[in-house]
């Protein structure tokens, strides 16, 4: 068990939690987070939570949360469960869940059966959509599998952000294209191949960037994930870096030429540059 935000707030005086995996901390996440007076949030961490894997929730949510591993609790019944909660919180008084929330031992309950298990208030909150698209979780994954950036940053409410460390490039960009930032991705998942507007942060600073998923069809074949900064003055070492999506400009391509493929990269920072309105 993994406690954030806690500050000086005591788990015996919270009333109120909210239960999900919060993947994402979605529009729907939110939703059930803001019904919450006197609340904290329990996170149940799964090994398929790849939007905000780990603590990377806590950027989201500014409450208390207690994040639970699946693997600690998948083989405590509905009534166990339930118990472990009010031992944590002895004042609760109600949970806030999804209607689609299921729990206990091969889940088992679901949000109707903690209804009857718990001795207190249960609300369930329906489905919920935003241009007739259900906000869920696995619906955003598709999306972002599919290149669909903006509608996937429509149903977070906020920027897709992925995060990574600086790692050795193959070495070509500097001389014959772009000098990119080669990145390492671990535990998130990474969008259709192709090239994204992006903004980067880096040392506390976010820059206008653009961004590159996939393999070097044209080069070394390789699958890579490489940030070039808009700033013409950017020259800094970079160890680690956040990259938020904001729009697909394309998909991956093989050229001919390194010309062919130079000539397009130029073409992807003019088209970032005038998202971005910079002259």
């Amino acid at each position: 068990m993994v406690t954030k935000n806690f500050f000086s707030t005591s788990k015996s005086s919270i009333k109120q939690i909210a239960i999900g995996g919060f993947d994402g901390v979605h529009y729907a996440h939110q939703s059930l987070i803001n019904r919450l007076i006197n609340g904290a949030v329990v996170v149940i961490e799964s090994s398929y939570a790849n939007l905000t894997p780990h603590t990377t929730r806590a950027e989201y949510i500014t409450i208390p949360i207690i994040f639970f591993k699946l693997e600690d609790i998948k083989n405590l019944s509905g009534k166990e469960f339930t118990q472990k909660l009010q031992n944590i919180f002895p004042s609760l008084e109600k949970i806030i869940v999804g209607y689609d929330f299921h729990f206990g031992k091969n889940r088992a309950s679901s949000a109707y059966d903690l209804q009857k298990i718990f001795d207190g208030d249960v609300e369930i909150v329906g489905e919920i959509k935003l241009d007739n698209i259900s906000v869920h979780s696995k619906i955003i994954r598709q999306h972002l599998i599919n290149g669909d950036i903006e509608v996937a940053t429509k149903l977070l409410k906020h920027p897709y952000k992925i995060k990574g460390t600086h790692i050795k490039g193959q070495g070509i960009g500097k001389s014959e294209f772009v000098p990119t930032i080669n990145i390492e991705i671990k535990d998130y998942l990474l969008p259709k191949e192709g090239v994204y507007i992006s903004k980067s942060l880096i040392d506390n600073k976010l820059y206008n960037s653009i961004t590159f998923f996939g393999h070097r069809v044209t080069t070394d074949g390789s699958f890579a994930v490489e940030t070039y900064i808009l700033d013409n003055n950017f020259n800094q070492d970079v160890d680690s870096i956040e990259i938020e999506l904001y729009s697909r400009v394309r998909d991956n391509q093989k050229f001919d030429t390194y010309q062919d493929l130079k000539n397009a990269i130029q073409k992807d920072i003019k088209d970032a540059r005038e998202y971005f309105e910079i002259e």
